[in-house]
C-alpha cells in the first residue's frame, strides 16, 4: 500500500513539472508575455523572447533606441520684439513680424493654445456688436482668424503698414501672406506662448551667438548691464561682451543684432568644463585658468607685459571681462594639452602627459 502511495506522489509531481514546463514554453513563444529569470549575480532581468530589456550586468554594449525627434508645433510671440516665431520641437521653422496691442490695450502675456481657426472671418465691433463688417477688403481681420483666448486672436489686416507696431486692441496682426502661411502650418490645439522680453539671443547652427535689445514699449522691463550679462552667460559668451558696449546698446534699444562670438563646449575625458571655447575673428580662445586647473599647473599672469607663464612656457594672454584666455595656437606652449573642434562643433581636449 505504501509503494502505491509513493508511486502516486511521484506521478503527481511529474505531472506538475510537465505542466510548468509546457506553460513556460507557451510563454516564451508569446513575445507579449515576459519571462523573469534570476541571474547568478542575483539581479533580475526581464526577457522578451531572446532580447534582454532589463539589467545588463556584464557591461555589454546596449543599443539604445534612437531618441524620437520632437515634432510638436508651438507659436511664440514676443511683444517686446514684435516677432512671432513658429517652432517645431526646438527648431525654428518660420518667423514673422507682427503688430500687437497698444499700451492702453496690451496683448496679454501667458500660455494659451489655438482655440479656433476661421477663413474669411466677420469683424465684430467690440464696443457695439451690432456693428459688423463681412469678409472683404474693408475687413480689419483680413482673411484668416486664429483665436487663442476668448476674443483675442492672430489675424490678417487691411492695414499692412501697421504690422510691427503697438497698434491693436490686444490682438496680434500679421501681413496677409504671413497669416495665411501660418494658418496652413498650425492646428487647433497648437500652443501659443506670449511673453515680453527685451533681450533676445540668437544661436545659429554654427554656434554663432548674437543678441538684440528692443525698446521698452510697455514700460515693463528696465534693463541693466547685469541683466544682459546674465542672459549672455546662459550661452557662455558673457565675457566677450564688455560692459561699456552693453550699456550703449541698452541706450540705443534699436533691435539691431550684435555678434558676440561662436561658443563651443570644452570637453576633456568626456567631461564638460566650466567655461566654453570661444571663436571670434577666425581665432579660437580658450579659458586659461580652467585649463591650468584641469592639468594642475601653476599659472602666472604679468599684467604689464600681457603674458601668461607656466612650467612649459610663455604666451600672450587675452583679457575679456576680467577672464584670461589664450589663443588656440598657444595651447601646447603652456599646457600638456592638444585640442580641436569635432564634427559636432565640440572642442575636445587631450592630455598629452597621459599618452
Amino acid at each position: 500500500m505504501g509503494r502505491v502511495k509513493k508511486a502516486a506522489i511521484v506521478l503527481a509531481i511529474l505531472s506538475i513539472l510537465t505542466d510548468v514546463v509546457a506553460a513556460r514554453d507557451e510563454i516564451i513563444k508569446n513575445n507579449d508575455k515576459p519571462v523573469v529569470t534570476i541571474q547568478k549575480t542575483g539581479m533580475i532581468s526581464v526577457e522578451k523572447g531572446t532580447e534582454t530589456v532589463g539589467d545588463h550586468s556584464d557591461n555589454e554594449a546596449v543599443n539604445e533606441p534612437p531618441e524620437k525627434k520632437d515634432m510638436t508645433d508651438r507659436i511664440l510671440i514676443n511683444t517686446a520684439s514684435r516677432i512671432l516665431t513658429l517652432y517645431r520641437g526646438k527648431e525654428k521653422t518660420a518667423m514673422y513680424p507682427v503688430g500687437v496691442g497698444k499700451v492702453s490695450t496690451p496683448t496679454p502675456s501667458g500660455y494659451y493654445s489655438v482655440e479656433t481657426k476661421e477663413m474669411n472671418p466677420e469683424w465684430i465691433d467690440p464696443e457695439d456688436t451690432e456693428n459688423r463688417i463681412a469678409s472683404g477688403p474693408g475687413n480689419p481681420l483680413g482673411y484668416r482668424w486664429i483665436g487663442f483666448s476668448g476674443t483675442y486672436g492672430i489675424h490678417g489686416t487691411n492695414r499692412p503698414e501697421s504690422v510691427g507696431g503697438y497698434v491693436s486692441n490686444g490682438c496680434v496682426r500679421m501681413r496677409e501672406q504671413d497669416v495665411e502661411d501660418l494658418y496652413s502650418r498650425i492646428h487647433v490645439g497648437t500652443a501659443v506662448d506670449i511673453m515680453y522680453d527685451r533681450i533676445v539671443i540668437n544661436a545659429d547652427s554654427d554656434h554663432t551667438v548674437s543678441y538684440y535689445i528692443y525698446p521698452d514699449g510697455y514700460s515693463r522691463q528696465y534693463l541693466t548691464v547685469g541683466d544682459v550679462k546674465k542672459a549672455l552667460a546662459g550661452y557662455g559668451v558673457d565675457t566677450f561682451e564688455e560692459a561699456e558696449h552693453i550699456q550703449a546698446k541698452i541706450a540705443a534699444s534699436d533691435g539691431s543684432p550684435t555678434y558676440v562670438a561662436k561658443a563651443y563646449d570644452l570637453v576633456l575625458d568626456g567631461k564638460k568644463l566650466s567655461r566654453r571655447a570661444l571663436g571670434k575673428g577666425g581665432v579660437i580662445y580658450l579659458p586659461a585658468q580652467v585649463l591650468a586647473d584641469v592639468v594642475d599647473s601653476p599659472l602666472v599672469w604679468n599684467g604689464k607685459t600681457g603674458t601668461l607663464s607656466t612650467e612649459r612656457g610663455q604666451a600672450q594672454g587675452v583679457v575679456r571681462s576680467d577672464v584670461l584666455y589664450i589663443r588656440e595656437a598657444d595651447l601646447m606652449h603652456l599646457f600638456p594639452l592638444t585640442g580641436s573642434l569635432d564634427s559636432h562643433l565640440v572642442y575636445r581636449l587631450k592630455n598629452t602627459a597621459r599618452s
